[in-house]
């Protein structure tokens, strides 16, 4: 499924996750990312209900 459309917010949030990510990959080969992992999807996913719900006819 294609990306939607970010906010500047959105797009803040996974930069801000996107780093600590690189940052614990700076720290250790074999540290566990899952969890921000999860937090960059949860991101997604609610950019994609936000686009659906804009597009219904009110």
């Amino acid at each position: 499924m294609a990306d939607p459309k970010f906010t500047p917010g959105e797009i803040a949030k996974i930069a801000w996750l996107t780093a600590r990510m690189a940052k614990r990959g700076i720290a250790s080969q074999t540290v566990h990312l899952g969890d921000l992992e999860r937090k960059v999807d949860k991101v997604i996913d609610g950019a994609r209900k936000r686009e659906e719900q804009q597009r219904k006819p009110k």
